[in-house]
């Protein structure tokens, strides 16, 4: 059976001091780095997802309702969009970046993208077209499995999770790996990703 690791948006933006810091996030980040260390080799695949936004529409808003429209935040090619410290020192070879031209909160909406340059929309829409697909890159890595961990919970791992599901794949949240941006949003996540089948360690 081979397994992947989805770290889903492990970045300064959504850690403490970050524009949308989730409480606990560098933490987690570093947890997140420890975890791997020790359990690299039980993956066939592990990848890192960031929003990289550009020009994201309605989801960045001057006068945010913190449910369909936030902050200013991911911003492609800023320091808080780079992936966190903790992660970036792992040395990950697969990358995926979503979010340059629209809202996209699971890591499956995004393209693979090791580079921090900032995509036109044309070049964003080729790599789609051309099949640069977390869904693609699993499928061809022969993964069955994934674990999904990152921040936040409640938001971005959610949505990869439940998307993750949908395609057939036996689905994991490492509960200690992850935080959501408040408890209450967390405990609505958790119901909906046990309902879909999604299993939370």
């Amino acid at each position: 059976m081979g397994k992947a690791l989805i770290i889903v948006d492990v970045q300064p933006t959504f850690c403490e001091g970050g524009e949308l810091g989730v409480e606990g996030g560098n933490a987690v980040a570093e947890r997140i780095a420890k975890y791997v260390e020790s359990h690299r080799g039980e993956y066939a695949y592990i990848v890192t997802t960031q929003d990289w936004h550009i020009e994201p529409g309605t989801h960045w808003s001057d006068n945010p309702d913190y449910v369909d429209t936030w902050p200013v935040h991911g911003k492609a090619g800023t320091a808080n969009a780079e992936l966190h410290p903790a992660i970036a020192a792992l040395k990950i070879t697969h990358h995926f970046k979503k979010g340059q031209y629209s809202p996209s909160y699971s890591g499956f909406e995004g393209s693979e993208d090791n580079t921090d340059r900032i995509p036109t929309r044309t070049e964003v829409d080729a790599d789609l077209a051309a099949g640069k697909t977390l869904a693609n890159a699993l499928r061809a890595a022969g993964v069955t499995r994934v674990d999904v961990v990152g921040l936040a919970e409640s938001h971005c791992v959610k949505e990869t999770a439940l998307d993750a599901k949908k395609l057939g794949y036996e689905t994991h949240v490492i509960e200690n790996l992850t935080e959501p941006v408040s408890e209450e949003l967390g405990v609505e996540a958790r119901r909906q990703m046990r309902e879909a089948g999604v299993v939370l360690d």
